[in-house]
């Protein structure tokens, strides 16, 4: 029998799951599991800026490497801190766990300084949440934890722990077994006879490939069904790197941003194949005028998300791996010769075009010309906006996880601290984070985080000097009146990197700017690079918000 303390036993816990980093800040009501946390020799914690930042930076690690990473807040305005970044998690599916200290159990209840009801509260923004009430349940609730946020459709959960719980003793004989993922879901064998009968009578399929199908073993499935089967792919903004950028049956992301031959590909498409993609609105535009031609098979693990906004003819709630894998064997392996012609066609005369792509102080250029100087092991991560957007058109993923972007709940402020993550995750890594001028100010503060780590991240600033995205609807769609999202103020963010002990420089100052991007990009540890942009250089094509996907606006356009 071994005594321990409730704070011991859940980083005992948090050990057998395999935890190795935890981002994190201590406080009041979490103090006594750092205190068990200083005594571990397996468990590495980084210390956040901001309780955001330590949720973004658990991301990073989660998106990365597809497992559960942990991050610690302390009660009250730390707790709170946290709601941004497990709903993000939630929005996007990624398996992250929260763990927050509490004030005592005798005290829930009486406004006790920094109480909140972060259970009550994360309910919506998490998939599953506990409050502890004893030693003995941690026991059983951090497994489960780890369990329920990495099986079927991943995603957040909290662990709410009471000082006192934390404080309180337990004597226990053995640990018990880590929690692991539940066993994926096989596909039912009727669907799948089903679902190859549609493909192999299709004339012009395509795939739809989203998040919850950017997984290395699913991915490879996935080429060899659009090789095989001469069927094209579009991807989701976060099913990017799903098919390799450059691959000749490769149609980047669809929908608001995309290639106008994607969303053309689509609307003429006879079978729309979707894999863990959730028929998001800025993907799909006007639902009732997306793919309205096609049949649809779609494949999820979530049964909530099958024929929620559109009609299948196959709805299969299963594992996308298992799925793929099973449906290989029935369908004829022929090329479509007049639907892919057809493909090279649009794709040549209405593919994605770029101005400046070899000027690295042009909006495209810069990420151009960053892709250039790397190699396929860099891991890419963005903020919200119109970098976001370029990045996603222009960049040319060759493999999934290596695009790491907040999607669903478009979360400035992200980009930093997940590529952080990402860099703790994998160290022998270059991570790059591209960032535009207001997201970057919505977490500056885990620059220090970065420093202090030595996190190999290297931020590309696009600054136009105001929120881009923003002025760019303004413009278009309010008239052209454009308010409250241009920046009056001057930031120097190269200055303001120095002060953190991270290099800096400012490519339109430069006199050899692809050298000395380069330099940078190649250096060791943390940089930030600047590129000044004009505000009125907007990201085209776009889709209005509320039209359909083949009402894209390709240029300059003034409603």
């Amino acid at each position: 029998m071994k005594r321990m303390t409730g704070a011991e036993l859940t980083i005992r816990l948090l050990e057998r799951q395999g935890i190795t980093c935890i981002a994190g800040i201590p406080g009041g009501t979490n103090l006594p599991l750092y205190d068990a946390l200083s005594r571990s020799t397996r468990i590495r914690h980084v210390l956040a800026r901001h309780e955001q930042g330590a949720g973004f930076i658990a991301q990073g690690m989660a998106r990365s490497s597809g497992c559960p990473a942990v991050f610690f807040a302390t009660s009250g305005p730390g707790a709170t801190n946290t709601l941004t970044s497990l709903a993000d998690a939630k929005m996007d599916s990624i398996p992250i766990i929260c763990i927050t200290g509490q004030v005592s159990c005798p005290m829930i209840g009486t406004d006790a300084f920094q109480e909140v009801d972060i259970y009550g509260m994360s309910v919506p923004v998490t998939k599953h949440n506990y409050l502890a009430r004893t030693v003995e349940e941690l026991l059983h609730i951090i497994p489960e934890a780890f369990s329920i946020a990495s099986s079927d459709r991943p995603g957040p959960v909290l662990i709410d722990i009471p000082k006192d719980v934390q404080m309180g003793m337990l004597e226990i004989a053995e640990l018990p077994l880590a929690g692991m993922p539940e066993a994926p879901v096989a596909p039912d064998p009727a669907l799948i006879r089903k679902a190859a009968d549609l493909i192999n009578a299709a004339q012009c399929p395509m795939l739809l490939l989203g998040g919850g199908a950017n997984h290395p073993g699913t991915a490879a499935i996935a080429l060899s069904l659009v090789e095989g089967c001469g069927i094209p792919a579009a991807m989701s903004l976060r099913g990017l790197g799903i098919i390799p950028l450059e691959h000749a049956l490769s149609l980047g992301m669809l929908g608001m941003h995309g290639a106008r031959s994607t969303n053309m590909l689509l609307e003429e498409c006879d079978l729309l194949i979707v894999v863990g993609a959730r028929f998001d609105d800025r993907a799909t535009g006007r639902i009732d005028c997306f793919c309205p031609n096609a049949k649809v098979i779609h494949i999820d693990t979530d049964a909530s998300e099958v024929g929620k906004l559109r009609a299948v003819e196959a709805g299969i709630i299963a594992d996308a791996r298992l799925t793929l894998e099973a449906l290989l064997p029935f369908l004829g392996m022929k090329r479509r010769k007049p639907w892919l012609d057809r493909v090279a066609c649009l794709k040549a005369t209405h593919g994605m075009a770029v101005k400046d792509s070899d000027n690295p102080c042009s909006p495209y250029g810069i990420i151009r010309c960053v892709a250039s100087l790397m190699d396929s092991s860099a891991i890419i991560a963005t903020d919200v906006g119109q970098h976001q957007m370029r990045v996603a058109q222009v960049f040319p993923f060759t493999r999934p996880r290596q695009w790491l972007t907040s999607g669903g709940l478009g979360t400035m402020g992200f980009g930093l601290p997940a590529a952080i993550g990402a860099a703790l995750q994998h160290p022998e890594a270059t991570v790059l984070c591209f960032s535009g001028d207001g997201s970057l100010l919505m977490n500056i503060q885990e620059l220090a985080t970065a420093a202090e780590q030595q996190a190999n991240v290297k931020i590309i600033l696009s600054n136009n000097g105001g929120l881009g995205l923003v002025q760019q609807q303004q413009e278009l769609f309010f008239g052209g009146r454009i308010f409250a999202s241009e920046y009056t103020g001057v930031v120097d963010f190269p200055s303001i990197a120095r002060g953190f002990g991270i290099p800096a420089i400012n490519l339109n100052l430069s006199r050899t700017p692809e050298k000395d991007l380069e330099k940078a990009l190649h250096s060791r540890g943390p940089c930030l690079v600047e590129v000044n942009i004009r505000a009125e250089d907007k990201v085209f094509p776009m889709v209005p918000p509320g039209a359909a996907n083949i009402e894209m606006i390709e240029g300059e356009c003034h409603v």
